[in-house]
Protein backbone atom coordinates (compact mmCIF):
# COMPACT_ATOMS: atom_id res chain seq x y z
CA UNK A 1 0.00 0.00 0.00
CA UNK A 2 1.30 3.65 -0.70
CA UNK A 3 2.14 5.61 1.91
CA UNK A 4 0.23 9.18 0.86
CA UNK A 5 2.63 12.21 2.23
CA UNK A 6 0.13 14.34 4.29
CA UNK A 7 1.35 18.05 4.08
CA UNK A 8 3.32 19.59 6.46
CA UNK A 9 2.06 22.09 9.10
CA UNK A 10 3.23 25.70 9.24
CA UNK A 11 0.83 26.37 11.86
CA UNK A 12 -0.41 23.94 14.72
CA UNK A 13 -3.19 25.50 16.88
CA UNK A 14 -3.73 23.41 19.59
CA UNK A 15 -6.74 23.51 22.28
CA UNK A 16 -6.57 28.11 22.03
CA UNK A 17 -8.98 29.64 24.07
CA UNK A 18 -9.43 33.88 24.38
CA UNK A 19 -11.82 35.66 26.57
CA UNK A 20 -11.82 39.23 27.40
CA UNK A 21 -13.35 39.62 30.41
CA UNK A 22 -16.78 37.36 30.38
CA UNK A 23 -16.95 37.24 26.89
CA UNK A 24 -15.56 33.70 25.21
CA UNK A 25 -14.16 35.00 21.59
CA UNK A 26 -12.40 31.88 20.90
CA UNK A 27 -13.21 28.54 22.31
CA UNK A 28 -10.89 25.36 22.66
CA UNK A 29 -9.75 25.48 19.12
CA UNK A 30 -7.63 22.91 17.45
CA UNK A 31 -6.62 23.26 13.68
CA UNK A 32 -3.58 22.29 11.72
CA UNK A 33 -2.70 25.26 8.51
CA UNK A 34 -0.03 23.64 5.89
CA UNK A 35 2.66 24.94 4.02
CA UNK A 36 2.12 26.58 0.98
CA UNK A 37 -1.87 26.45 1.84
CA UNK A 38 -4.23 29.63 0.70
CA UNK A 39 -6.31 28.92 3.99
CA UNK A 40 -9.62 31.18 4.87
CA UNK A 41 -11.13 31.94 8.18
CA UNK A 42 -14.72 32.81 7.33
CA UNK A 43 -18.22 33.89 9.48
CA UNK A 44 -20.24 36.58 10.64
CA UNK A 45 -19.29 39.55 12.81
CA UNK A 46 -17.93 38.86 16.21
CA UNK A 47 -17.59 35.45 15.51
CA UNK A 48 -13.42 34.73 16.67
CA UNK A 49 -11.77 34.66 13.32
CA UNK A 50 -10.19 38.24 13.41
CA UNK A 51 -9.35 37.29 17.14
CA UNK A 52 -7.55 33.92 16.00
CA UNK A 53 -5.86 36.03 13.17
CA UNK A 54 -4.70 38.32 15.73
CA UNK A 55 -3.17 35.66 18.24
CA UNK A 56 -1.27 34.32 14.93
CA UNK A 57 0.25 37.94 14.83
CA UNK A 58 0.79 38.08 18.51
CA UNK A 59 -1.23 40.71 18.57
CA UNK A 60 -3.28 39.00 21.36
CA UNK A 61 -2.29 36.76 23.52
CA UNK A 62 -4.16 33.31 24.09
CA UNK A 63 -5.71 32.53 27.12
CA UNK A 64 -5.18 29.18 27.52
CA UNK A 65 -3.82 26.69 24.61
CA UNK A 66 -0.53 27.09 22.26
CA UNK A 67 0.60 28.55 18.46
CA UNK A 68 3.18 26.68 17.21
CA UNK A 69 4.67 28.60 13.44
CA UNK A 70 6.90 26.50 11.31
CA UNK A 71 8.03 24.19 14.54
CA UNK A 72 8.21 26.92 17.32
CA UNK A 73 5.97 27.58 20.26
CA UNK A 74 4.77 31.40 20.21
CA UNK A 75 4.57 31.53 23.72
CA UNK A 76 6.26 34.65 24.74
CA UNK A 77 6.98 35.51 21.21
CA UNK A 78 6.59 39.15 20.50
CA UNK A 79 4.83 40.18 17.08
CA UNK A 80 7.94 41.69 15.32
CA UNK A 81 10.02 38.45 16.27
CA UNK A 82 7.59 35.69 14.53
CA UNK A 83 7.82 34.69 10.78
CA UNK A 84 4.94 36.02 9.78
CA UNK A 85 3.40 39.50 8.08
CA UNK A 86 0.00 40.96 8.24
CA UNK A 87 -2.17 43.21 5.72
CA UNK A 88 -4.63 44.89 7.51
CA UNK A 89 -8.50 45.90 6.22
CA UNK A 90 -7.46 49.81 6.49
CA UNK A 91 -4.16 49.23 4.08
CA UNK A 92 -2.14 51.53 6.51
CA UNK A 93 0.37 53.02 3.92
CA UNK A 94 2.09 55.88 4.69
CA UNK A 95 1.05 58.83 3.14
CA UNK A 96 3.86 60.66 3.40
CA UNK A 97 6.06 57.91 1.73
CA UNK A 98 6.78 57.05 -1.71
CA UNK A 99 5.63 53.82 -2.91
CA UNK A 100 9.49 52.49 -2.75
CA UNK A 101 9.81 54.03 1.00
CA UNK A 102 6.69 52.08 2.08
CA UNK A 103 7.79 48.78 0.56
CA UNK A 104 11.12 49.43 2.08
CA UNK A 105 9.86 50.31 5.72
CA UNK A 106 9.71 47.53 7.58
CA UNK A 107 14.09 46.16 6.10
CA UNK A 108 14.90 49.82 6.78
CA UNK A 109 13.76 49.34 10.50
CA UNK A 110 15.40 46.13 10.72
CA UNK A 111 18.92 47.47 9.53
CA UNK A 112 18.97 46.05 6.40
CA UNK A 113 22.14 46.20 3.81
CA UNK A 114 20.95 49.37 1.30
CA UNK A 115 21.56 47.11 -1.71
CA UNK A 116 19.70 44.47 -0.43
CA UNK A 117 16.81 47.03 0.05
CA UNK A 118 16.77 48.34 -3.32
CA UNK A 119 16.73 44.67 -4.87
CA UNK A 120 14.07 42.99 -2.38
CA UNK A 121 11.84 46.10 -2.45
CA UNK A 122 11.98 46.39 -6.60
CA UNK A 123 11.64 42.62 -7.38
CA UNK A 124 9.11 42.63 -4.72
CA UNK A 125 7.29 45.49 -6.51
CA UNK A 126 7.48 43.62 -10.22
CA UNK A 127 6.19 40.77 -7.95
CA UNK A 128 3.01 42.62 -7.46
CA UNK A 129 2.82 44.61 -10.66
CA UNK A 130 4.18 48.15 -9.34
CA UNK A 131 7.25 47.91 -10.83
CA UNK A 132 7.06 51.55 -12.46
CA UNK A 133 5.18 52.97 -9.60
CA UNK A 134 8.20 53.37 -6.80
CA UNK A 135 8.12 57.00 -6.84
CA UNK A 136 4.80 57.61 -6.50
CA UNK A 137 3.48 58.61 -3.48
CA UNK A 138 0.02 57.19 -2.24
CA UNK A 139 -2.35 59.71 -2.95
CA UNK A 140 -1.53 59.33 -6.96
CA UNK A 141 -2.66 55.45 -6.50
CA UNK A 142 -6.39 53.86 -7.36
CA UNK A 143 -7.70 51.35 -4.11
CA UNK A 144 -6.23 48.67 -5.73
CA UNK A 145 -2.89 49.29 -6.37
CA UNK A 146 -1.80 50.84 -3.04
CA UNK A 147 -3.35 47.11 -1.85
CA UNK A 148 -0.97 45.97 -3.73
CA UNK A 149 2.13 48.53 -1.80
CA UNK A 150 0.62 47.27 1.47
CA UNK A 151 0.94 43.45 0.29
CA UNK A 152 4.57 44.38 -1.06
CA UNK A 153 5.10 45.85 2.00
CA UNK A 154 4.40 42.44 3.53
CA UNK A 155 5.80 40.44 1.23
CA UNK A 156 9.30 41.85 1.02
CA UNK A 157 10.49 40.26 4.28
CA UNK A 158 9.69 36.77 3.46
CA UNK A 159 7.56 35.63 5.93
CA UNK A 160 6.58 31.79 6.26
CA UNK A 161 2.91 33.28 6.61
CA UNK A 162 0.98 35.85 5.43
CA UNK A 163 -2.08 37.01 7.62
CA UNK A 164 -4.73 38.85 5.42
CA UNK A 165 -7.57 41.01 7.70
CA UNK A 166 -10.66 41.53 5.64
CA UNK A 167 -8.32 42.61 3.10
CA UNK A 168 -10.58 43.60 0.03
CA UNK A 169 -13.85 44.85 2.19
CA UNK A 170 -12.66 48.61 0.93
CA UNK A 171 -12.66 47.95 -3.04
CA UNK A 172 -15.88 48.46 -5.24
CA UNK A 173 -17.27 45.15 -6.40
CA UNK A 174 -15.26 44.62 -9.40
CA UNK A 175 -12.39 45.81 -8.40
CA UNK A 176 -12.28 42.92 -5.22
CA UNK A 177 -12.76 40.27 -8.13
CA UNK A 178 -10.38 41.37 -10.08
CA UNK A 179 -8.15 41.36 -6.35
CA UNK A 180 -8.89 38.37 -5.66
CA UNK A 181 -7.61 36.80 -8.41
CA UNK A 182 -4.39 38.56 -8.15
CA UNK A 183 -3.97 37.70 -4.91
CA UNK A 184 -4.49 33.52 -6.11
CA UNK A 185 -1.81 34.25 -8.39
CA UNK A 186 0.56 35.77 -6.26
CA UNK A 187 0.32 32.95 -3.40
CA UNK A 188 0.94 30.72 -6.35
CA UNK A 189 4.14 32.53 -7.47
CA UNK A 190 5.81 33.13 -3.71
CA UNK A 191 4.35 29.71 -2.42
CA UNK A 192 4.43 30.79 1.17
CA UNK A 193 1.18 30.18 3.27
CA UNK A 194 -1.83 32.60 3.47
CA UNK A 195 -4.23 33.20 6.05
CA UNK A 196 -6.82 35.35 4.99
CA UNK A 197 -10.01 36.45 7.60
CA UNK A 198 -13.50 37.18 5.90
CA UNK A 199 -17.20 37.75 6.19
CA UNK A 200 -17.39 37.36 2.41
CA UNK A 201 -18.59 33.38 1.72
CA UNK A 202 -18.20 34.44 -2.38
CA UNK A 203 -14.22 35.33 -1.80
CA UNK A 204 -13.51 32.68 0.37
CA UNK A 205 -15.36 30.00 -1.57
CA UNK A 206 -13.25 31.43 -4.69
CA UNK A 207 -9.82 31.76 -3.45
CA UNK A 208 -8.72 29.29 -0.37
CA UNK A 209 -7.76 26.03 -0.95
CA UNK A 210 -9.59 25.26 2.76
CA UNK A 211 -12.11 27.34 4.76
CA UNK A 212 -12.83 26.69 8.31
CA UNK A 213 -16.59 28.41 9.10
CA UNK A 214 -16.18 29.82 12.74
CA UNK A 215 -19.39 30.39 14.86
CA UNK A 216 -19.41 31.29 18.06
CA UNK A 217 -15.37 30.97 18.45
CA UNK A 218 -15.24 27.32 17.49
CA UNK A 219 -14.87 25.81 14.07
CA UNK A 220 -18.18 24.82 12.92
CA UNK A 221 -17.13 22.92 9.56
CA UNK A 222 -13.45 22.64 8.18
CA UNK A 223 -13.02 21.71 4.37
CA UNK A 224 -12.38 22.54 0.71
CA UNK A 225 -14.52 25.38 -0.73
CA UNK A 226 -16.32 22.46 -3.03
CA UNK A 227 -16.97 20.22 0.22
CA UNK A 228 -18.21 23.24 1.70
CA UNK A 229 -20.73 24.31 -0.37
CA UNK A 230 -22.06 20.81 -1.77
CA UNK A 231 -21.75 19.12 1.86
CA UNK A 232 -22.38 21.30 4.59
CA UNK A 233 -22.90 19.63 7.56
CA UNK A 234 -25.64 21.95 9.33
CA UNK A 235 -28.21 24.26 9.40
CA UNK A 236 -25.76 27.26 9.67
CA UNK A 237 -23.67 26.29 7.59
CA UNK A 238 -25.72 25.72 4.99
CA UNK A 239 -27.41 28.99 5.39
CA UNK A 240 -24.43 31.26 5.85
CA UNK A 241 -22.48 29.23 2.46
CA UNK A 242 -24.30 30.56 -0.73
CA UNK A 243 -28.26 30.42 -1.24
CA UNK A 244 -30.72 27.96 0.16
CA UNK A 245 -33.70 27.17 0.77
CA UNK A 246 -34.77 25.15 3.90
CA UNK A 247 -37.32 23.46 5.36
CA UNK A 248 -38.10 21.83 8.48
CA UNK A 249 -38.59 17.99 8.37
CA UNK A 250 -39.29 15.04 10.88
CA UNK A 251 -38.29 11.48 10.31
CA UNK A 252 -41.08 9.46 10.25
CA UNK A 253 -39.48 6.00 9.27
CA UNK A 254 -37.04 3.67 6.99
CA UNK A 255 -37.16 1.74 3.69
CA UNK A 256 -34.18 0.28 2.29
CA UNK A 257 -31.81 2.90 2.49
CA UNK A 258 -33.80 5.72 2.10
CA UNK A 259 -35.49 7.75 5.02
CA UNK A 260 -39.16 8.64 4.89
CA UNK A 261 -39.49 12.23 5.88
CA UNK A 262 -42.51 14.89 6.35
CA UNK A 263 -41.56 18.39 5.18
CA UNK A 264 -43.50 21.37 6.20
CA UNK A 265 -45.41 22.26 3.08
CA UNK A 266 -44.16 19.65 0.88
CA UNK A 267 -45.60 16.50 2.40
CA UNK A 268 -44.00 13.00 2.98
CA UNK A 269 -40.58 13.04 0.68
CA UNK A 270 -38.16 9.42 0.00
CA UNK A 271 -34.68 10.56 0.10
CA UNK A 272 -31.67 8.65 0.18
CA UNK A 273 -29.79 7.50 3.00
CA UNK A 274 -30.71 6.71 6.12
CA UNK A 275 -31.21 9.35 9.05
CA UNK A 276 -31.00 7.94 12.45
CA UNK A 277 -30.59 9.09 16.22
CA UNK A 278 -32.11 12.28 14.88
CA UNK A 279 -36.13 13.05 14.42
CA UNK A 280 -35.91 16.76 13.61
CA UNK A 281 -33.80 17.71 10.61
CA UNK A 282 -33.73 20.36 7.99
CA UNK A 283 -34.53 19.70 4.43
CA UNK A 284 -32.67 21.85 1.92
CA UNK A 285 -31.97 22.57 -1.60
CA UNK A 286 -29.57 25.19 -3.77
CA UNK A 287 -31.71 27.73 -5.78
CA UNK A 288 -29.70 26.46 -8.71
CA UNK A 289 -30.45 22.87 -8.37
CA UNK A 290 -34.11 23.34 -8.72
CA UNK A 291 -35.64 23.86 -12.08
CA UNK A 292 -38.98 25.47 -13.29
CA UNK A 293 -41.28 23.48 -16.05
CA UNK A 294 -44.29 24.85 -17.70
CA UNK A 295 -45.97 21.19 -17.62
CA UNK A 296 -45.34 18.27 -14.90
CA UNK A 297 -41.71 16.72 -14.88
CA UNK A 298 -40.68 13.72 -15.12
CA UNK A 299 -41.31 10.82 -12.13
CA UNK A 300 -37.52 11.35 -10.95
CA UNK A 301 -37.97 14.94 -9.74
CA UNK A 302 -39.37 16.01 -6.67
CA UNK A 303 -41.44 18.25 -7.82
CA UNK A 304 -44.82 20.71 -7.27
CA UNK A 305 -47.12 23.30 -8.70
CA UNK A 306 -46.38 26.78 -8.04
CA UNK A 307 -47.16 30.30 -8.32
CA UNK A 308 -44.61 32.89 -9.14
CA UNK A 309 -44.27 35.83 -6.28
CA UNK A 310 -41.42 37.93 -7.81
CA UNK A 311 -39.18 38.07 -10.31
CA UNK A 312 -35.46 39.69 -9.16
CA UNK A 313 -32.92 40.17 -12.75
CA UNK A 314 -29.35 39.88 -11.74
CA UNK A 315 -28.18 40.05 -15.31
CA UNK A 316 -26.75 36.42 -16.16
CA UNK A 317 -29.13 35.02 -13.98
CA UNK A 318 -32.50 35.89 -12.46
CA UNK A 319 -33.34 34.83 -8.97
CA UNK A 320 -37.20 33.60 -9.30
CA UNK A 321 -39.22 33.18 -5.92
CA UNK A 322 -42.36 31.36 -6.15
CA UNK A 323 -45.20 29.31 -3.27
CA UNK A 324 -46.84 25.95 -3.92
CA UNK A 325 -49.94 25.51 -3.12
CA UNK A 326 -49.66 24.40 0.67
CA UNK A 327 -47.59 27.82 1.74
CA UNK A 328 -43.66 26.52 0.77
CA UNK A 329 -41.62 29.25 -0.50
CA UNK A 330 -38.78 28.52 -2.76
CA UNK A 331 -35.75 30.85 -4.52
CA UNK A 332 -34.82 29.28 -7.96
CA UNK A 333 -31.78 30.93 -10.13
CA UNK A 334 -32.53 30.92 -13.98
CA UNK A 335 -29.59 31.49 -16.26
CA UNK A 336 -30.59 33.94 -18.28
CA UNK A 337 -28.78 31.98 -21.53
CA UNK A 338 -30.35 33.78 -24.28
CA UNK A 339 -31.76 37.66 -25.06
CA UNK A 340 -34.77 35.81 -26.63
CA UNK A 341 -35.53 33.51 -23.61
CA UNK A 342 -39.23 33.44 -22.72
CA UNK A 343 -39.88 35.39 -19.49
CA UNK A 344 -41.15 34.19 -16.35
CA UNK A 345 -43.63 37.39 -14.90
CA UNK A 346 -45.10 37.14 -11.47
CA UNK A 347 -48.34 35.15 -11.28
CA UNK A 348 -47.73 32.75 -13.77
CA UNK A 349 -48.73 29.32 -12.70
CA UNK A 350 -45.45 26.82 -13.04
CA UNK A 351 -43.65 23.42 -12.08
CA UNK A 352 -40.91 23.54 -9.43
CA UNK A 353 -39.10 20.39 -9.48
CA UNK A 354 -35.53 18.93 -7.97
CA UNK A 355 -33.53 15.60 -8.46
CA UNK A 356 -33.40 13.66 -5.31
CA UNK A 357 -29.82 13.24 -5.16
CA UNK A 358 -29.79 17.22 -4.93
CA UNK A 359 -31.32 17.02 -1.26
CA UNK A 360 -29.43 18.04 1.68
CA UNK A 361 -30.64 16.38 5.01
CA UNK A 362 -29.37 18.61 7.58
CA UNK A 363 -29.59 17.01 11.27
CA UNK A 364 -27.70 19.51 13.13
CA UNK A 365 -28.61 23.52 13.62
Amino acid sequence: MTNVQRPKPIIEIRGVSKHFGPVLAVDETDLDIHEGEFFALLGPSGCGKTTLLRMLAGFEIPSSGRIVIDGEDMGGVEPNKRPVNMVFQSYAVFPHMTVFDNVAYGLKVGGAPKSHIRKAVRETLELVRLGDFEKRMPEQLSGGQRQRVALARALVKKPKVLLLDEPLSALDAKLREAMQIELVNLQHSVGITFVIVTHDQDEALSMADRIAVIRDGRIEQLAAPNELYEYPVSRFVADFIGKMNVFDGTVVGHDGHESLIDVEGLGRLRLPGEVRDVVRVGIAVRPEKTRLFAEPPGSGYLSYPVTVENVAYHGSESHVFTRSDEGARFSSSVQNASRSMDDVAVGDRMWLGWLPDDTLVLTTA
